[in-house]
């Protein structure tokens, strides 16, 4: 149950492909994030699993169903979006009813369905607040329990923490990972932020112009990236992608080295001044204008102490170079 199968699917605008015949299948159970940059198509995406955009091309199939076709009503999925789009003269347990209610539920199951959802989410003690009198963490937990009472085969959620404050963004990320735990239901997530995709997801499938780059774990996409895109778009800070004589003298177009996988050298290696310095506490960022392969960002330890102007010596780490051919494909 929550099994999804995308084969060839396409979506056009026109003349112009926005998502050009994708194949995916998303376990049961599996969480799944589309990742990408603005335009790349993963909401696209999310809208034609869900049923609310028409495909132009291609099947999609949900437990084995061809759902290509269905109206979102009949697919068995509860999608939460960006904005809360709750209620606002409803009280916070009326908001959570809404989908049952509409849907002719008993009323004895409906309300048994908006306190099991109350309490995964701790909204209990908040059910006759209305939403105008809680937090927009406490409303977005709201607008997911709505979606939970409909015990749906899979969670579409397309960027849902986008109008939070960056510390309420933390606390929601990690909520939605253990309610994904706790419910063991497929989740599908939307996000142009590659932080939530490696904290959250199961399998993250990176998007480019509507093409899918790379599919797997966090993991394998960060220590190896298909291409220079993936690459430079999975990890924080990016990756530094060097051309030119240092990439031809290990045998290839583009070499990559992730910030952490620059150490600070006595003398030698790759000889640069520090143009600015961020000490965050346990890390430090630097980026430095080096000689030879232009300039690069370096994460370093808290007690790195360099300021703008002074001179470094970098050394790649010993098997911590990304190699990359003419195509942009990663080399064996």
């Amino acid at each position: 149950m929550g099994k999804i199968t995308l084969n060839a699917v396409r979506k056009s605008f026109g003349a112009t492909d926005v998502i050009a015949g994708l194949d995916l299948t998303i376990e049961n159970g599996e969480f799944v994030v589309f990742v990408g940059p603005s335009g790349c198509g993963k909401s696209t995406l999310l809208r034609l699993i869900a049923g609310l955009e028409d495909t132009s091309g291609g099947t999609i199939a949900i437990d084995g169903v061809d759902a290509t076709d269905l109206p979102p009503a009949k697919r068995g999925l509860a999608m939460v979006f960006q904005s809360y789009a709750l209620y606002p003269h409803m009280s916070v347990r009326k908001n959570i009813h809404f989908p049952l209610k509409m849907a002719g539920m008993d009323p004895a199951e409906a309300a048994r369905r908006v306190e099991s959802a109350a309490k995964v989410l701790n909204l209990t003690s908040y059910l006759d607040r209305k939403p105008g009198q809680l937090s927009g963490g406490q409303r977005q937990r709201v607008a997911i329990g709505r979606a939970i009472v409909r015990e749906p085969k899979a969670f579409l959620f397309d960027e849902p923490l986008s109008n939070l404050d960056a510390a309420l963004r933390v606390n929601m990320r990690q909520e939605i990972t253990e309610l994904h735990q706790s419910l063991k239901t497929t989740m599908i997530y939307v996000t142009h932020d590659q932080v939530e995709a490696m904290t959250m997801a199961d399998k993250i499938v990176v998007l480019n112009a509507g093409a899918i780059e790379q599919v797997g774990s966090p993991l394998t996409l960060y220590n190896s990236p298909a291409n220079t895109f993936v690459a430079g778009f999975i990890g924080s800070p990016k990756m530094n992608l060097i051309t030119g004589a240092e990439a031809a003298k290990h045998g290839a177009t583009t070499i990559g080295v992730r910030p952490e996988h620059l150490d600070i050298v006595p003398s030698g290696g790759w000889k640069g001044i520090v143009g600015l310095s961020e000490h965050l506490g346990s890390d430090t960022y630097l980026k430095i204008a080096t000689d030879t392969v232009g300039t690069v960002n370096v994460r370093a330890g808290g007690e790195v102490m360099l300021r703008p102007g002074d001179e470094v010596h970098l050394a790649p780490q010993p098997g911590k170079i990304h190699r990359f051919g003419p195509d942009g494909k990663t080399l064996a």
